[in-house]
């Protein structure tokens, strides 16, 4: 990939990366915030639990997306950023675009999903 693309890849990064660790930062205070307040009925306390845990969840998402910017900006470092980790083929720049974390090009990606049962069909 060209020094200007993994440069471009790299800015763009960062900008997310930023705003994914100030959106963890909010998460936790907000977590904190919930779990400090003084509930005085147990309907109260029930409401309380609900919001600290959907809180904590969503934190725990943004931390995954924080880890998979550092990897990915580790791999533009590495000289490996744009290859498919799984087979070594380019992955294609529309797919960065969509997606500047991606490890694998997008018939791998489908084969490991594959493999998991993410993308089974229910059946009746």
């Amino acid at each position: 990939m060209e020094d200007s693309k993994l440069e471009y890849f790299k800015q763009r990064l960062l900008a997310e990366l930023r705003l994914h660790a100030e959106h963890v930062n909010a998460e936790q205070a907000a977590a904190l915030d919930a779990a400090s307040d003084d509930a005085k009925e147990s309907a109260d306390l029930s409401l309380k639990d609900v919001i600290e845990e959907i809180s904590l969840k969503l934190g725990d998402q943004e931390s995954q997306m924080v880890a998979d910017i550092d990897q990915a900006l580790l791999r533009i470092e590495e000289g490996s950023f744009g290859i498919c980790a799984r087979c070594g083929r380019p992955i294609e720049e529309r797919r960065l675009e969509a997606l500047p974390t991606a490890r694998y090009d997008a018939e791998c990606q489908t084969l490991i999903e594959e493999a998991k049962g993410m993308n089974a069909r229910p059946t009746l």
